[in-house]
This record gives C-alpha cells, sequence and structure tokens, in this order.
C-alpha cells in the first residue's frame, strides 16, 4: 500500500530536477537549464527525497553527488522521463499537431562530417522533427545518456567503469592526423623533422580524452620532445581558427577536418607513419529502446557509416595502386 501510494505522489517535475540535477552535479546548473529557480528545485527534489524515504544526493563544496540510493533511482526515472516524451511526440506526429523531437549527443570532432548526410537521408522519411544535437567531450555524452536527457550519442568506446549500463557499436575507424594551413612552412618536402614544432604553436585534444592519448602516442613515437607550451581545445572552430590563422599545428580526427583538407585549405603534414584509428559507435543504454523517431536516425546514421567505411576502403585501394605503379617505373 505504502509503495503504490509513493508511486503515485511522485510526479514528472520530480524526475526531472532529480534527472537534472545528476546531470549536471549541480542544483544551480540544474535550474539554469530547467528556467526555474534553484530554491525552486531544492525544493522539489527535497519533496522526492520525502516521498520515497531515501536521501538522492550528497551535497557539498563540490556540488550534489548522487548517492548509492540516487545511482539505483537514476535509470528508472530516466526510463520514465524517456517513455513518456516519445508519448508525447507520437501522439503529436500522429495528430499532426507538433512536430516530434529527438535529442542526440555526438562528438564535435564528429558531427561535421556524419551529421549534414544523416540529416539529408533521415529528413526524407520524417521531415517534421526537431533534431536536439548536443555536443561534448566524451565523459559528458556518457553522463547525459546515463541521465536521459539524450537518446543515445555517437562516441567512442570508453573504460568499462563508464560503459556500465551501455551499448557500443561501433561504426568506423578514424585516425588521428596533424594538420597545417596551405603554405605553411611545415607542409613542405617529403619527411618533416620531429624537433620542428618547436617553432610552432600545437593544438592537443584535452586531456583525458581517448584521441590525446593517441596525439601523445604519436608524438612520442615520432621523437618529439616533451612540449613546453601547447594549447588544449576540444572545439573544431577554435582549432580550425587557430590553424588558419596562428600557423598552429592540429593534432585533430580525421573527420573533423575533410571539409578543409579538401578544399585546399588545410593540408596533412607528411608523418613518417599513420595516427592510431579510433572506434567512433553508437551508445546507448542497454535498459531503454530507441523511439521510432530514434530509431529511423539510427539506421541513417549507420547508413552514412557505412558509405564512408566504403569510400575510405576505396582511397586506400587507389594509393595501393598508385605507390606499386610508381613503383614500377622506378624499377624500370
Amino acid at each position: 500500500m505504502q509503495r503504490s501510494l509513493a508511486d503515485s505522489r511522485v510526479k514528472f517535475r520530480h524526475l526531472q530536477c532529480f534527472l537534472a540535477v545528476a546531470q549536471f552535479g549541480s542544483v544551480q546548473r540544474a535550474a539554469d537549464s530547467l528556467s526555474i529557480t534553484q530554491p525552486a528545485v531544492s525544493k522539489t527534489v527535497a519533496e522526492l527525497e520525502a516521498i520515497l524515504g531515501v536521501k538522492l544526493f550528497e551535497r557539498g563544496r563540490h556540488g550534489a553527488v548522487p548517492t548509492r540510493e540516487g545511482q539505483l533511482f537514476m535509470p528508472h526515472a530516466s526510463a520514465c522521463v524517456s517513455a513518456l516524451r516519445q508519448g508525447v511526440d507520437l501522439l503529436a506526429r500522429a495528430e499532426g499537431a507538433a512536430a516530434a523531437t529527438l535529442e542526440v549527443g555526438i562528438l564535435p570532432t564528429v558531427a561535421a562530417a556524419l551529421i549534414p548526410p544523416v540529416l539529408k537521408q533521415f529528413a526524407v522519411l520524417w521531415p517534421r522533427v526537431i533534431v536536439r544535437l548536443a555536443t561534448g567531450a566524451n565523459p559528458e555524452l556518457l553522463e547525459r545518456l546515463k541521465a536521459g536527457t539524450i537518446e543515445f550519442a555517437v562516441g567512442r568506446l570508453a573504460d568499462p567503469e563508464r560503459m556500465v549500463g551501455l551499448s557500443f557499436e561501433q561504426l568506423f575507424s578514424e585516425p588521428l592526423v596533424a594538420v597545417v594551413r596551405m603554405g605553411h612552412p611545415l607542409a613542405v618536402g617529403l619527411s618533416l623533422p620531429a624537433t620542428s614544432l618547436e617553432d610552432f604553436p600545437v593544438v592537443l585534444p584535452p586531456f583525458g580524452t581517448l584521441i590525446r592519448q593517441s596525439a601523445e602516442s604519436l608524438l612520442s613515437a615520432w621523437g618529439v620532445p616533451p612540449l613546453s607550451a601547447f594549447v588544449e581545445v576540444l572545439s573544431v572552430s577554435t582549432g580550425r581558427a587557430l590553424t588558419l590563422e596562428n600557423d598552429a599545428v592540429w593534432f585533430v580526427p580525421l573527420s573533423a577536418v575533410e571539409y578543409e583538407l579538401a578544399h585546399g585549405m588545410l593540408v596533412r603534414l607528411p608523418l613518417p607513419f599513420a595516427g592510431t584509428g579510433e572506434p567512433v559507435g553508437l551508445i546507448r543504454r542497454s535498459d531503454t529502446q530507441p523511439s521510432p523517431v530514434g530509431q529511423a536516425f539510427i539506421e541513417a546514421v549507420r547508413e552514412v557509416a557505412q558509405q564512408r567505411m566504403a569510400a575510405n576502403a576505396g582511397k586506400v585501394v587507389s594509393k595501393d595502386r598508385q605507390k606499386r605503379s610508381r613503383s614500377k617505373v622506378v624499377s624500370r
């Protein structure tokens, strides 16, 4: 009887505030995201704790951290909110009263190359959908996915402890490359001394990311001495601006600069070896199923990813043929 009474007293606003605080780790930031006051969020969370009879957050100078009970409750609260949103979207689409809404997370280094062809294909079948793209570092996307604020993410495979409750479906692998502007002093010749990097700004992915680990491995194997100064940034637009205007050497996933490379704005440095390919894939919660609109978007992502893989395989074959052709000319 007590349990059914508690169930009936839990409202959508309770779950919404709980998930926002869990996502942002701060009552104030949760309030800002929900466009309500901080006292209102605190009161709503306190009401939920009273209804459930447990403490959901530990509050301190470092923000609000979910307790063990809060972590246990989180996936169920997220599933309820997600299911309600899906139902509202489906009814709205059926009645033609409003467009459906889809919230997707994606790495900023992948978005520019993947999203345009995906949306072009997706819009053919679902023309009346509001697609909200959340970009951020991989750990941020995983937290948002667990909190239920996005339906799925396109990101990288993380450490096992971060992937608890999540599934990963690999779409493709992309190498890390070093690029400079067209006409850069380093963009000449067939080889590049490692010491050359000391004379120019170096732009690296943020510390703690998988692509930063790849960059450090590449620099170490290349023989580059420890850098005394560099810039850390995940933003593609900022990295592009630094490279075009400040003569920076930018270590970045290939997909993030495909357009600039194709149009001659940037060029790849002639490194003595290729960067390690990092897997990029679909990340979903294991306890929920995608909505119909979400499933359609996922199918579009898969198809575009397959097209990318086929195109890249064709480029590799073409390069191999060119090398064999050159070797035959030299042998003659």
